[in-house]
């Protein structure tokens, strides 16, 4: 990704508190620390990588206000409270610049039902499908080779990425961005043991997502057994992400790939949970708790709770088991030399 910018430029998409030092190049990339080379910018988004600040090469850096160093010449230090989203405003400038959105109208390729409703301001791209009674909102962008399905309503300002498919009567608010092969609406996974057979419970419920959402590629989102499946207002969920029927997830929670939630279970509002970890079903997850990366919860959680591990437990407990299984192998060793020891004939006997 290349582009050119000056650093007056840079100084205002970025906002920063303050600057020090300054530089004549013009900017052109975006690079690491340790990788970056004159006319780059940089950023220090973790601490582990301070030590790199100051041998970095990068024509303007990016740091948080506390940091102490000096640039090297024709090197500028812009310092601002959150490096990471001072490169989150640049990147979005970028991404207008890079990345303009097409020209409204329908392509020729696309089939569209003739009672669905869409906009003189929308784009609907090659091979999608739309069909009957659907509703496309304003300025709403839908890539190559995307479904939409009877009765489904989408809101103002979406971007629906190649590939992704909305269900029969599932809704969408405003400005939800789903990427390549996500899909909304799929049925939930219901069935009833009977006479030796796994019977399906028909899924005829829906999903409903809120404005401000968004669902990374190939992401699946199941449509409820009856009533909704429902994505609260800012929430983010990332690839590879799976939401199982009647689940109900709060305003800006954040979903990590590959987590994966049984059917009707809660999320409280920010909850936060980390990659792989697996949610059982009839929980509540309390609003504000962090679930760690592969962490497996049975039970409903506390608001504020952070946990960890399979089956999980307190953060801080399961921290200190971590340190005392890798003592395991050492301590058995001790145990067997005391069994050992106890177990000789005593000299006196």
């Amino acid at each position: 990704m290349e582009f050119s910018l000056s650093p007056s430029e840079i100084i205002e998409i970025i906002q920063a508190s303050t600057t020090r030092g300054s530089t004549t190049e013009m900017l052109h990339g975006i690079a690491s620390l340790q990788a970056a080379h004159p006319g780059e910018l940089s950023f220090l988004g973790n601490s582990k990588y301070k030590p790199e600040v100051a041998a970095t090469a990068a024509s303007i850096v990016l740091l948080p206000l506390d940091y102490v160093g000096e640039p090297k010449p024709n090197q500028l230090f812009l310092l601002l409270e959150k490096p990471s989203l001072g490169l989150a405003r640049l990147c979005g400038r970028l991404e207008q610049m890079l990345w303009p959105k097409p020209t409204p109208g329908i392509h020729t390729t696309a089939v569209i039902a003739p009672d669905a409703q869409i906009p003189a301001s929308a784009t609907i791209g090659p091979l999608c499908v739309i069909e009957s009674g659907a509703v496309i909102g304003e300025r709403t962008h839908v890539q190559a080779q995307a479904f939409i399905g009877r009765k489904a309503r989408i809101g103002a300002d979406c971007w629906l990425k190649s590939g992704v498919k909305i269900a029969t009567e599932c809704v969408l608010g405003n400005r939800v961005l789903i990427h390549d092969g996500a899909v909304i609406g799929a049925d939930g996974f219901g069935y009833e043991f009977v006479a030796g057979r796994h019977q399906k419970v028909p899924q005829v419920g829906r999903v409903v997502i809120h404005d401000d959402v968004e669902i990374g590629a190939n992401a699946t989102l199941d449509r409820a057994r009856f009533s909704e499946t429902v994505i609260g207002e800012g929430t983010k969920i990332d690839n590879l992400v799976q939401v199982g029927h009647n689940v109900v997830v709060g305003k800006h929670c954040l979903l990590c790939a590959q987590v994966g939630f049984a059917g009707s279970t809660t999320l409280e509002d920010y909850v936060v949970i980390g990659g792989q970890a697996g949610i059982a079903g009839h929980i509540t997850i309390g609003r504000g708790c962090k679930i760690d990366g592969q962490t497996g919860v049975n039970s409903s959680l506390e608001p504020g709770s952070s946990v960890k591990g399979s089956p999980c437990l307190p953060y801080s407990v399961e921290q200190r088991i971590n340190v005392v299984r890798k003592r395991l192998p050492e301590l058995f060793k001790r145990v067997d030399a005391l069994e050992e020891a106890l177990n000789k004939p005593s000299a006196n006997a």
